[in-house]
């Protein structure tokens, strides 16, 4: 990345703004804008998070924030309340209070002498949900919003649930923000009152695990903040990014389709992050494409956006299995309409001896009963940590499923969109499942995972009214496969692995589940391969970085245990995220998070999952220290979960508080 420190605008920060709201409670903002937006009013650009500012989302707030004030934007990184240096308190995600505030952010921002009365959101994940639901609310001066790794719909693309099924990152990231939200404000900028803020934080932090699973269908709380409900409601200019290495990569070509505003899709082919630093690479100019969305919504300029293709995707080359990948090989393409007319459904089908062909067809049916740990290789469900956390060789898992294997190639095959799997099959029990995976097989025989999707055949007709299987019957399914864009070249050949099981990405089936697999198809969606760019994006830019010294490196480990007396297969899972100290107010951060998730390959009940985090802040002779644990286990009707908050001064205990919930199992 190109650092940039001259910029057509002198540069003054804030580095604690209040915002109070209607209310009374005040939030703190860190702002960047031109040194004379008084004189020469700009439009404003918020981030709304509950993430921190002081020391959380810093290394992207110094890249990025500068540069668009730099270039005549006044920015405003606001810490949600409850959380960072802001006052009150946080019950939930996506709350209308949350909503409500960013809204009266906008009226205020707006209202001031320093801006034009425009006003622009983004943001990444939590940042990209709420720019979306906030549009959908229309604030008046809200014109223009930058969604990167979100989602429209709640249920059925976050990290609670997949295919109607329990994802394990609703207890791991559950455990994240129990972590996160249990730090206290900064005393240089809060005073004295810093421990009352913390001690009532601590008092009142929900235990997010627990309420998510409380709903386990796609029910109204689901469906308030997934803005798929009415697409018509989002009235702001859409620039929607992805990253094929991310769970949030679907989102994009819905919203290109179904918002009717100004709308542009981009998917490249990174994990959990900006595209300006992320990986894989290559990265790109982001903070310049950003540019020319915000100079054109938000100050009118012809930058030539409305003519931009409606999807610019990065088509991923064929490589060999690796958890982690600096690069991608492969090319932009740019579809100039979505859904395009450049691509159609290539069928396969599944056939006798594990044949995947056009004119394939099972002459006898398929047993399927993988063992619980089928699964263990397909990394993490959200890739964020800069660790190992992408899918492995997938020949294992593979020889846990049933496999079904196309010719080998003699030309590229480029896949993209989102493969549809229908499959005929039967259970021998009330509850199950079925996980589908595409995958790319070397000539070697290493097993590349392309895309995948799972299911819980209780939702085989829908997410919100959930049916018992009727062991024996024959069920017709179809499965959307997540959105990809890859290109199996020639040598390579195509591979189904279906399974009954996927862990530690879901929870597994009460029972040990029997699949019959009767029939079975899938539709590619191919576009004819071409060489070179269709489009190109300028080198990656950013601001000065953040300024820190480091006191502990940080370190990333993803460990497979076999514990053969037990009879137990375990995912350990350590992210030391390393210790540093700001070198402009000299607060120190450290964290660790550890994750820890078993199995026993014979019994789906000894599933068992926990975590615990480590947080710690000091200054001089100011040292705080919190550490937060979750668990999680299940019987036949019920989930147990425990979690706990430990907050302490120096190597003083001085909060302490538990959780324990039991919550019914609704047809998962």
């Amino acid at each position: 990345m190109k650092t940039i420190t001259e910029f057509p605008r002198d540069i003054v920060e804030f580095p604690d703004m209040g915002i109070v709201m209607p209310d009374g409670t005040r939030l703190s903002a860190r702002v960047w804008m031109p040194a004379d937006a008084d004189q020469d009013p700009v439009p404003a650009i918020l981030e709304h998070l509950p993430y921190r500012k002081r020391d959380g989302t810093t290394t992207r707030d110094c890249l990025t924030h500068p540069y668009f004030a730099g270039h005549g934007y006044a920015c405003i990184r606001v810490d949600m309340r409850g959380n960072g240096d802001s006052e009150g308190l946080m019950d939930d995600e996506y709350t209308e209070q949350e909503w409500q505030d960013a809204c009266d952010v906008i009226a205020w921002a707006a209202a001031q002498p320093w801006c034009n009365g425009k006003v622009g959101m983004m943001g990444i994940s939590w940042g990209g949900f709420n720019g979306l639901q906030v549009a959908a609310k229309q604030p008046t001066a809200l014109k223009a919003v930058i969604t990167l790794c979100s989602t429209d719909d709640r249920y059925a693309d976050d990290i609670h649930y997949k295919g109607g099924l329990l994802l394990n990152e609703n207890m791991g990231w559950g455990a994240t923000m129990l972590s996160y939200s249990s730090r206290p404000p900064d005393p240089a900028l809060v005073g004295d009152k810093w421990r009352d803020i913390w001690l009532d934080r601590l008092e009142h932090e929900p235990f997010l695990p627990a309420v998510w699973l409380k709903h386990q269908t796609r029910d109204a709380y689901w469906k308030r903040g997934s803005v798929n409900e009415n697409y018509s409601a989002i009235k702001a200019a859409v620039l929607a990014i992805g990253g094929w290495g991310d769970a949030y990569k679907n989102a994009v070509s819905r919203l290109v389709e179904g918002v009717q505003a100004p709308v542009k899709g981009i998917v490249g082919p990174w994990i959990h992050k900006y595209p300006h630093f992320a990986v894989p690479n290559p990265a790109i100019g982001f903070l310049q494409e950003a540019l020319r969305w915000w100079d054109r919504w938000l100050k009118s300029k012809d930058t030539g956006v409305e003519d931009d293709p409606a999807m610019r995707l990065y088509v991923m080359d064929s490589e060999p299995p690796r958890d982690w990948y600096l690069e991608r090989p492969g090319r932009w393409i740019a579809e100039r309409q979505w859904p395009s007319p450049n691509i159609a459904a290539t069928r396969l089908a599944l056939g006798a001896n594990g044949i995947l062909a056009e004119d394939a067809r099972l002459d006898a049916a398929v047993s399927i009963n993988s063992p619980q740990d089928c699964g263990m290789d397909g990394g993490e469900y959200c890739a964020i940590w800069l660790g190992p956390e992408l899918p492995g060789d997938q020949r294992v898992d593979d020889g846990k499923s049933a496999c079904f294997d196309g010719a080998v190639l003699d030309v590229p095959l480029d896949i993209v969109g989102a493969p549809v799997i229908r499959l005929k099959l039967a259970t021998d029990r009330r509850h199950g499942m079925v996980a589908v995976r595409l995958c790319d097989v070397q000539p070697d025989g290493a097993s590349t995972r392309i895309t995948y999707g799972v299911l819980n055949l209780c939702h085989r007709n829908g997410h919100e009214f959930p049916q018992e299987i009727v062991p024996g019957e024959t069920m017709a399914i179809t499965l959307k496969l997540d959105d990809i864009a890859y290109r199996v070249l020639p040598g390579n050949r195509l591979r189904i692995a279906v399974s009954s099981t996927y862990w530690p990405l879901v929870w597994p089936s009460p029972e040990e589940v029997t699949l019959t697999l009767h029939d079975g198809a899938i539709d590619l969606p191919v576009r004819p391969s071409g060489d070179g760019d269709e489009w190109t994006f300028e080198e990656p830019e950013g601001a000065t970085p953040w300024q820190t010294e480091t006191l502990r490196e940080s370190s990333n480990s993803r460990t497979v245990e076999r514990d053969e007396a037990a009879g137990t297969v375990s995912l350990r899972i350590v992210d030391d995220f390393g210790e540093i100290r700001d070198s402009d107010h000299g607060l120190v951060i450290g964290d660790v998070a550890r994750e820890l998730w078993t199995i026993d390959p014979s019994d789906p009940l000894s599933a068992h999952g926990e975590t615990h985090w480590t947080q710690t802040l000091s200054r001089n002779d100011w040292a705080v220290r919190t550490e937060t644990f979750t668990t999680m286990r299940s019987d036949g009707q019920n989930f147990q979960l425990t979690g706990r908050i430990e907050a302490y001064e120096g190597e003083t205990l001085v909060f302490e508080r538990d959780f324990d919930e039991i919550i019914a199992r609704d047809h998962i």
